[in-house]
């Protein structure tokens, strides 16, 4: 990945021989799904320019690296995102940044920083009346993410006109654009995106009084689940399974009431214990936890993650994958029906019912974070300057060995 000069970015483009030569070779190397023939490049790139009135150009300050990034470097992305994409796109869409440039529609000065909700739904596209879901505020379940003025892009970091925020200066939306309050760190400020998206499942999947509640995983997303419990004040008690000693030491600062360490046999023995069930032996596989807890956060997406959610889950209880989950190979469904589980997935950000009103998942993050007692900025493990974006990527993939978090670049 050959460093340049100029207004830099970090672009995507998954050119058949580059995409297979990249999937060999990052399968026997991991640096090489970042390498010098993979599909991301640090590019030169022109300023962008405003599309229209109500468009703003932002100068990024921070941006995240995160579970679905690497999943889109390392190639474990379905199929099914690449039609709601636009090759080449310049990858990002968690961040802060500041007002470069407000066309005359939007309500923002120049330098004021800013926060964008990246989903690239009917607003954002000029899509005039919106789709039903937009209509009423769901806009992570737009219909119309392939249409319009912009070319097919879920998110901002996905479509090649907006750009993302893995560069000096990105495209957004009037309807995307926050202010960060005073009150809130940049640090903070750049993680409200995925703080937002933990909300968002937790407030479409709030635990009942007394329900024990189980989250799948101690990386970020994970961790800004048990944070999004607290601060919402759920009374239901939280375990977290964790793999490393730092992961669960941020979860019990975040408010987890018990954290297992750990992976394997041993954790499912003493979640076993913790959940207060009896393991039962199969002929083959591993053990069937005779109940377990009501509400299960699936927060990893791999497939290990979602059959042990899935085996711990009591009879008629709920499993939301939080967790990117694409294909899956080892996953036993069995649980599903046997038990009548009810499966929900979850995606982003949207529009959410709070003590009767609606807000919007961005806004009631930022609020929370205002108020303070959300230490955030404990996530934050490396920053790392844009152009050592190979450095910040080995680092990203390599949590044990670097004890890492989030990570960030600074454009």
């Amino acid at each position: 990945m050959a460093e340049v000069g100029g207004l830099k970015a970090v672009a995507f483009d998954p050119a058949i021989p580059r995409y297979l030569w990249t999937r060999a070779w990052g399968a026997v190397r991991r640096p090489g799904y970042w390498g010098r023939w993979s599909p991301l490049r640090l590019r030169e790139l022109p300023q962008p320019e405003l599309p229209g009135p109500d468009w703003a150009r932002i100068r990024t300050l921070l941006a995240g690296i995160c579970g679905s990034d690497l999943n889109l470097v390392t190639l474990r992305d379905s199929p099914v995102a690449s039609v709601y994409s636009s090759f080449p796109f310049v990858v990002g869409h968690e961040g802060v940044g500041r007002i470069d440039e407000a066309g005359p529609g939007v309500p923002f000065e120049r330098g004021q920083r800013v926060v964008v909700d990246p989903v690239l739904s009917c607003a954002p596209r000029g899509i005039d009346p919106p789709c039903p879901a937009c209509a009423r505020g769901d806009t992570s379940q737009c219909e119309r993410m392939a249409q319009g003025e912009l070319s097919p892009g879920l998110l901002i970091g996905a479509c090649r006109e907006t750009g993302g925020t893995w560069a000096e200066y990105f495209l957004a939306h009037r309807s995307q654009i926050f202010p960060v309050p005073e009150e809130v760190s940049d640090e903070a400020a750049a993680l409200v995106e995925p703080f937002a998206t933990a909300l968002h499942a937790v407030l479409r999947n709030r635990p009942e009084p007394g329900e024990r509640v189980l989250v799948v995983g101690a990386g970020v997303i994970g961790l800004l689940v048990v944070a999004a419990l607290k601060a919402l004040g759920e009374p239901a008690p939280v375990t977290v399974l964790a793999r490393h000693p730092f992961q669960a030491e941020l979860a019990r600062s975040l408010g987890a009431d018990r954290v297992l360490l750990g992976r394997g046999a041993a954790q499912r023995e003493e979640l076993a214990r913790a959940l207060d069930v009896r393991l039962l032996r199969p002929i083959l596989g591993g053990p069937v936890p005779e109940s377990g807890a009501d509400l299960v956060y699936e927060c990893v997406g791999r497939d290990d993650a979602i059959d042990q959610a899935l085996r711990f889950t009591r009879p008629g209880g709920r499993v939301v994958l939080v967790g990117l989950a694409g294909v899956t190979r080892k996953v036993d469904w069995t649980f599903v029906w046997m038990r009548e589980l009810t499966v929900r997935g979850t995606f982003a950000y949207s529009t959410e019912e709070v003590d009767g009103r609606r807000r919007r998942t961005f806004q009631l993050a930022l609020d929370l974070l205002a108020r303070g007692g959300l230490p955030l900025e404990r996530l934050v493990t490396h920053r790392f300057p844009l152009v050592e974006v190979r450095t910040a990527l080995a680092t990203a993939t390599s949590k044990a060995a670097r004890h890492a978090l989030k990570v960030l670049l600074v454009p």
